[in-house]
């Protein structure tokens, strides 16, 4: 049982994990910048490929899934912490086996497969010699399935495939692509969304451009707007039977929040042990950044948030490890997602005011953790709607009161309290 502190032996690979990651890997985000997720180059592979054989040595590549999938086992709790490190770095969670999008996609796919499936995608997913891309999110229906009209049509033993999917992010380095498509118009879209599985270079995958996030130039994105256009795929591409895809996406995206979570404990880490040391390096009217009451109160509430974070997003995946069913633990997960944009953003703005006119240039990572904090509040649906999935669920263990004064109705509880001891209090009149 985790009790605030890990074991010992597990302890020494994360602090094994921290250093490597700050000495072997970190430098990887400023040789080869945003280039984590496309296909190795013989140059490139020469330095990333013994740096996953150290982890693999190490029993840390893809530590949450089984040892029938090459992993150890370790479960989400474990990851979690491991996560927390490699947060800091871009490159850290491939080096690690354990990157966004692949770690969902690994999931459903071990769990949903066929055994051919696995051996054409999940195999070499999990080998990290490729990529995926999750195909959900359309340009009129944002991440609500009930407004997708992709559509996939059975022609003989195949499917055809027409329709638009926006931000599939790393399509265009991924070598296949999950994409959830209506296959029964006539039925709710909870039974009547199918997910199927097909290779980037199908014929008919046309991606039509690719979407950048702030900062970056056009054309240089990761988020790709795709027009499947009379994609032609075997009922053997279809992954988890027809009319599962809702299902899947539930497995898929649970796992894929509290992942986003566990990594931004680690990013928003970063910004705060840049804001300490700043705090203590810089004077300004006669005396240390850190010695500025406004300063100090940035750090504490900084450190309080991320603190309540981090418990928060641990014993979430604690709860995962332990029922094993993401829908149990499906309130948490949406709280997790509702406060990880909010964590990240006011410390990265905080350490952003303390780096004054360094803070918002190119040469510190301040704004793009900003950035960053924007696209949590979005991926895997917006906030708003995980804060409705939170609301919901716990309105569950509530009653509405059975008459017009609520339950804690003070005047009511006196008198109970009152009749419930009245004796008593009938005798301590007496002896006034």
């Amino acid at each position: 049982m985790w009790d605030f502190e890990t074991d010992p032996e597990y302890q020494q690979l994360l602090d094994w994990a921290d250093g490597f990651v700050r000495e072997e890997v970190e430098p990887l985000d400023l040789v080869w910048p945003h280039l984590q997720f496309t296909p190795l180059t013989e140059t490139r592979r020469r330095v990333i490929d013994p740096l996953k054989e150290q982890v693999r040595r190490k029993g840390l590549w893809a530590t949450h899934l089984g040892p029938d999938l090459g992993g150890q086992g370790y479960g989400q709790l474990k990851l979690a912490l491991l996560n927390e490190v490699l947060g800091r770095s871009q490159w850290a969670p491939v080096i690690f086996g354990c990157q966004a999008p692949d770690t969902g996609n690994a999931e459903i796919i071990a769990h949903y497969g066929t055994p051919e499936q696995k051996q054409r995608y999940l195999k070499p997913l999990l080998d990290g010699e490729l990529f995926s891309s999750y195909s959900m999110t359309e340009p009129q229906g944002g991440a609500d399935p009930t407004q997708f009209t992709t559509r996939a049509v059975r022609d003989g033993d195949d499917w055809v495939i027409n329709g638009w999917k926006y931000f599939s992010s790393n399509a265009n380095t991924a070598s296949f692509l999950i994409v959830m498509v209506v296959t029964n118009p006539d039925v709710s879209p909870y039974q009547g969304m199918s997910m199927f599985l097909l290779p980037t270079d199908t014929p008919g995958v046309n991606i039509v451009r690719n979407v950048g996030l702030h900062g970056e130039s056009d054309g240089h994105g990761s988020h790709a707007l795709i027009h499947y256009d009379n994609v032609r795929v075997p009922d053997s591409a279809l992954l988890g039977g027809e009319g599962q895809a809702f299902v899947i996406a539930q497995t898929r995206l649970g796992g894929g929040r509290i992942h986003h979570a566990m990594r931004t404990i680690g990013l928003s880490r970063k910004a705060l042990d840049m804001m300490c040391e700043r705090a203590l390096s810089r004077q300004t009217q006669g005396s240390r950044l850190s010695d500025k009451q406004f300063v100090q109160g940035y750090i504490a509430d900084s450190y309080a948030q991320l603190l309540q974070f981090r418990l928060m997003v641990l014993y979430t995946a604690w709860e995962i490890d332990k029922y094993n069913d993401y829908k149990k633990v499906r309130k948490d997960i949406a709280a997790v997602k509702v406060v990880m944009p909010s964590v990240l953003h006011d410390i990265a703005w905080r350490a952003m005011q303390v780096h004054g006119a360094l803070g918002v240039t190119n040469e510190v990572p301040f704004l793009g953790m900003v950035t960053g904090a924007a696209v949590m509040g979005l991926a895997d649906g917006p906030t708003e709607v995980h804060k409705a999935t939170v609301a919901k669920q716990v309105l569950r263990d509530y009653t509405a009161s059975e008459d017009v004064w609520p339950s804690e109705w003070l005047p009511r509880k006196r008198d109970a309290a009152r009749a419930r001891f009245a004796e008593f209090l009938e005798h301590e009149v007496g002896n006034q």
